[in-house]
């Protein structure tokens, strides 16, 4: 078959890792790509000096391409989504969609109704230890899981120049930025959706950011499954402390790190009993998969996963923690999902 042609929107830092990615992916071809920074195209015109190379998106979508890779930030990507369903190119998404629930259910409804496929790029799915808790809450091994603890504790630096810089000045960067994932890895490993929150959100004296970095919160799903949550970017040491428990009927399974470590026991064995899992790469074998997995779905091999509709169930319980931490109470998401059909957050 020929290979997938791919144009890459936005050159900065996650993008980096994307063109490593696809590069090495022998079903892909980069037809162009393009950034508003003349810096960034003229870095990226020496690494690739025959493919064509635009400011914006208006100025190269009429070349012979297949797909968009959006490595923008979330916000203002009208006309990127746009220009995209217009002339039928599926879409790759770096996470969020949006920073807004209502732009992203709007660009979710422009891509069905042009029956163009819309894939947000949440990557954590794609881990070997995402997969193998998947499997072993479902397996049975330690029956029935019915509450978790997820802590994910981190020092961002984020004038850092291999960080993307625009989260600095983001409402709830928190939320919008590393939260969705964990809120998507929930929804994905525990076969759920939410069904309520309780948070509270707020900034450390000592942040460098705008927006709320930390976020607190309580998490009901419809199935019974609760999570108690506590998230930060602004932790006061600089490790990373990550660490996901799940307890079921018969037992525990426990995760240590944000790329592996994992582990279960019954109730009653004395320690951990460790979980073998492949060699992984950080950054590089999850998105290397989740490429893949693109590609499956434009060959029509596999169906979509992470697509743009599921992808708005997560975004749900981001708005949700915002509304509860503002209103000191307990939001539905059902009040949250209503929002994208009415003017109240437009």
């Amino acid at each position: 078959m020929n290979p997938i042609r791919l144009i890459i929107v936005g050159l900065g830092a996650r993008s980096r890792t994307w063109v490593q990615v696809a590069m090495a992916n022998p079903d892909i071809e980069i037809a162009a790509l393009c950034d508003p920074d003349p810096t960034a195209r003229a870095r990226a015109a020496e690494a690739f000096p025959d493919v064509p190379i635009g400011a914006d998106i208006a100025e190269i979508i009429g070349i012979a391409a297949d797909a968009v890779l959006l490595c923008t930030p979330p916000g203002k990507r009208d006309a990127q989504i746009e220009a995209c369903c217009a002339n039928g190119l599926a879409v790759l998404a770096e996470k969020p969609l949006s920073d807004s629930i209502v732009s992203a259910a709007q660009f979710v409804d422009m891509a069905e109704e042009a029956n163009v496929p819309l894939i947000v790029g949440l990557n954590f799915r794609y881990l070997a230890v995402t997969q193998a808790m998947r499997n072993l809450l479902r397996d049975g091994t330690i029956g029935k899981p019915e509450f978790g603890r997820f802590i994910y504790e981190r020092w961002r630096d984020g004038t850092q120049d291999w960080l993307n810089s625009y989260p600095l000045t983001m409402d709830h960067p928190m939320l919008w930025e590393q939260s969705i994932h964990h809120f998507d890895l929930m929804r994905y490993v525990y076969d759920a959706e939410p069904a309520y929150i309780q948070a509270h959100t707020f900034n450390p004296s000592w942040t460098m950011y705008e927006g709320d970095t930390n976020v607190s919160a309580l998490i009901a799903f419809e199935n019974g499954m609760s999570v108690n949550y506590q998230g930060t970017w602004q932790s006061g040491h600089e490790p990373m402390n990550f660490n996901w428990r799940t307890d079921a009927s018969e037992g525990i399974v426990v995760q240590r790190e944000m790329f592996g470590d994992l582990a279960y026991a019954k109730r009653l064995d004395a320690e951990l009993t460790e979980i073998p899992l492949p060699e992984h790469k950080a950054w590089i074998t999850d998105a290397t998969a989740l490429l893949a997995s693109f590609v499956d779905t434009l060959r029509g091999t596999s169906a979509p996963e992470c697509t743009g509709r599921d992808h708005l169930q997560s975004l749900f319980m981001l708005e949700a923690c915002i509304l509860a931490s503002d209103r000191r109470a307990t939001v539905w998401i059902d009040e949250v999902r209503a929002l994208t059909t009415s003017k109240e957050l437009t």
